[in-house]
């Protein structure tokens, strides 16, 4: 959808520590996603992407696999006594790319900024596993952070949903489908630059669709493995934007970044969430990129980076009070 005033605008240049970051990527480019197999892709993005040194610490780390089709997730417990707040995080990656190592970083931060217990789920890939077999995984997986409430030690009565990018997605979606279905009952959605829509006409695209990180080209190859036609692009669980319905949602926190081609889709979602009657909190930061809830790890340790993760943490912390 073309958006005619942008709920959200890029600064005149991006955050100087992000400049820096483009340049070096840049002096030593990488090829594209779209460049290459799914199975390159994914090798490219383990590169980028690489295990620190030494991971930031949690109370406890644990493995387990989920339902009759075994869907792994990793379960970081915080440090004190539970029942604890509990967050479902779905890692990004265009439905195509990444896991729970990829996203590591990030959980462990959101782990110990919350004192929450994050759930992070290592859903099926496509193109090997479309539309919507990555979200009923999703959904397997919030449903067993209830069903396992006692023996885990989660406070049903503060569980959130969250992702980012095709994980921002998941996590919107996961929204819609528990309401329709009577599901879970979830306390926040926590999209960070989510995809909302298969479509690729807003003025976000037009003006970051080339070198920040994330292009057009991108994302067209991660929609085309994730749909089997471009009539599920319709479906509201594939592009929340497209529901007729978006009343009787959790109150939502939507990140969005100025140089990002899903800028004005993210924005346009939080604006008919808030139509709708759905509390929201709606943060721009117009000088920073996709990908940077990632970008936790020496030497792509970013300041806006951080700042994420805090602006997350105080929605989470105030939601679970």
């Amino acid at each position: 959808m073309s958006l005619e005033q942008p709920e959200a605008t890029a600064a005149e240049e991006p955050h100087p520590e992000i400049a820096g970051l483009l340049e070096q990527m840049g002096a030593a480019p990488a090829p594209s996603f779209s460049s290459l197999s799914p199975t390159g892709a994914r090798q490219l993005m383990k590169h980028m992407f690489p295990d620190p040194d030494e991971p930031e610490p949690v109370g406890d780390v644990m493995d387990l696999h989920l339902g009759d089709e075994g869907v792994p997730v990793r379960v970081y417990v915080p440090e004190g006594q539970g029942p604890y707040p509990t967050v479902v995080y779905v890692h990004g990656g265009g439905w195509v790319l990444g896991d729970v190592d990829t996203h590591d970083e990030t959980c462990r931060a959101i782990t110990n900024a919350t004192d929450a217990m994050v759930v992070s789920v290592d859903y099926r890939l496509s193109p090997e596993h479309t539309f919507p077999t990555p979200l009923e995984d999703c959904y397997t997986a919030l449903e067993w952070v209830f069903d396992d409430a006692q023996t885990m030690q989660v406070d049903t009565d503060n569980v959130a949903v969250a992702g980012d990018s095709a994980g921002g997605n998941l996590a919107a979606a996961l929204a819609l489908m528990a309401r329709d279905r009577g599901g879970p009952d979830i306390d926040r959605q926590v999209l960070i630059y989510p995809v909302t829509d298969h479509s690729f006409d807003t003025e976000s695209y037009e003006e970051n669709g080339a070198g920040y990180l994330l292009s057009k080209e991108d994302m067209e190859w991660f929609w085309d493995h994730y749909l089997e036609s471009d009539v599920d692009g319709k479906n509201p669980y594939a592009s929340p934007l497209q529901a007729k319905n978006l009343e009787g949602l959790p109150p939502a926190t939507v990140l969005t970044c100025g140089f990002d081609p899903l800028r004005d889709e993210g924005a346009a979602y939080a604006h008919r969430l808030e139509e709708a009657g759905v509390s929201v909190n709606h943060i721009n930061y117009d000088d920073a990129i996709h990908g940077i809830a990632q970008f936790l790890v020496e030497p792509m340790d970013l300041t806006r980076s951080r700042e994420l993760i805090d602006d997350v943490a105080a929605d989470l912390t105030a939601t679970f009070e």
